[in-house]
């Protein structure tokens, strides 16, 4: 009798310890009163530790440990460190699960849909006060139209920035000046066709890889924010810089939607009320330091060329018929969702 009572306490003992340590590793499901999943979320982003992106990211991750009292976890992988440094890799990561959040620029998810350049179209936005009201108001909606069928969802948005350019070989005022020069882009179609239209020669290249090739000599230049050209260090390896404000580039705040979906409502309501929070702090932030990025270039001794609006002329003159065939090509929808007439 002795050894049948010892045998029932000893397994009452042990379902009691299975049952504790599997409420310390739930991946889903409410936690006792707490309203969220309990839950660990990864986030990949294309970024350095001290670009926009990333910022963003970890912004956006204090705001939900904090809100959530530490129930929904935030995992941020700077530089597609899950992907291995590839882009395209991490796009493919998103859209079939192997991570649950993102933040991607538009021209390097245009891999899965051309579409989503519409937004890059060469001087598509005068300022960031326009991109903020148009994205906002039609252009994130337009922009999960097309995500969703690609199993992700679009939560959010923030400034890339507009895109200014840099090289090693001479100031550019004009587009002859472009002639014969290698700039590294994205690989959207816009961009390509862009320079070449211009010129130039573009290089499709990963973000990971640019400031060696540039160091090397392979590239001449590159386009991008003056906030990553700032913080990628690129300032010590390029000459020149360009401020025209060719195109505005802006990344997209994404989730896994499967993912998504399996979350209760409470958890997703949070997630995207810190995103949006997080995604206006980005704009603010590279809003603000714009002037004092261009400042601190020429303290280190670039030369920065800002372009007049009549100096911009003759480079939109020579892309006019590009913009118009980017338009027929993304359709109607895609124009009326960015305040495109005609």
């Amino acid at each position: 009798m002795k050894k049948v009572i010892a045998l029932i306490l000893a397994l009452a003992m042990t379902l009691t310890l299975c049952a504790c340590g599997g409420s310390q590793t739930s991946s889903g499901g409410s936690d006792g009163d707490n309203q969220y999943d309990t839950i660990t979320l990864t986030m990949a982003v294309n970024g350095t530790d001290t670009q926009i992106d990333t910022k963003v990211a970890n912004y956006f991750k204090e705001l939900v440990e904090e809100e959530s009292q530490g129930s929904v976890i935030i995992e941020v992988y700077p530089n597609d460190q899950l992907a291995g440094g590839n882009a395209t890799k991490g796009i493919e990561m998103i859209a079939n699960g192997s991570t649950d959040l993102a933040a991607y620029a538009t021209s390097v998810l245009s891999v899965l849909d051309e579409r989503l350049s519409i937004g890059t179209v060469p001087w598509m936005f005068n300022n960031y006060t326009e991109a903020r009201e148009t994205i906002d108001a039609t252009g994130l909606a337009y922009y999960d139209s097309i995500l969703q069928e690609q199993g992700i969802t679009a939560i959010g948005s923030f400034h890339n920035g507009f895109r200014q350019l840099t090289n090693s070989k001479r100031a550019v005022t004009t587009p002859e000046d472009l002639k014969g020069l290698k700039i590294r882009v994205p690989g959207s179609e816009v961009y390509m066709n862009f320079f070449k239209t211009l010129g130039a020669d573009p290089v499709a290249m990963n973000w990971s890889e640019v400031f060696t090739a540039l160091q090397q000599g392979t590239i001449d230049g590159q386009e991008n924010g003056v906030s990553i050209t700032a913080t990628s260090g690129v300032v010590e390896v390029q000459k020149y810089m360009t401020i025209w404000n060719y195109t505005y580039e802006n990344d997209l705040f994404l989730a896994n939607s499967e993912i998504w979906n399996s979350l209760n409502e409470a958890t997703r309501t949070m997630l995207t009320e810190k995103a949006v929070e997080a995604c206006n702090w980005g704009r603010d932030q590279v809003e603000a330091e714009q002037e004092t990025l261009i400042a601190e270039f020429e303290s280190k001794g670039m030369e920065v060329t800002i372009l007049t609006p009549e100096q911009l002329v003759p480079f939109q003159e020579k892309v006019a018929d590009l913009r118009q065939s980017f338009f027929e090509k993304y359709g109607p929808e895609a124009c009326a969702a960015f305040g495109v007439e005609g």
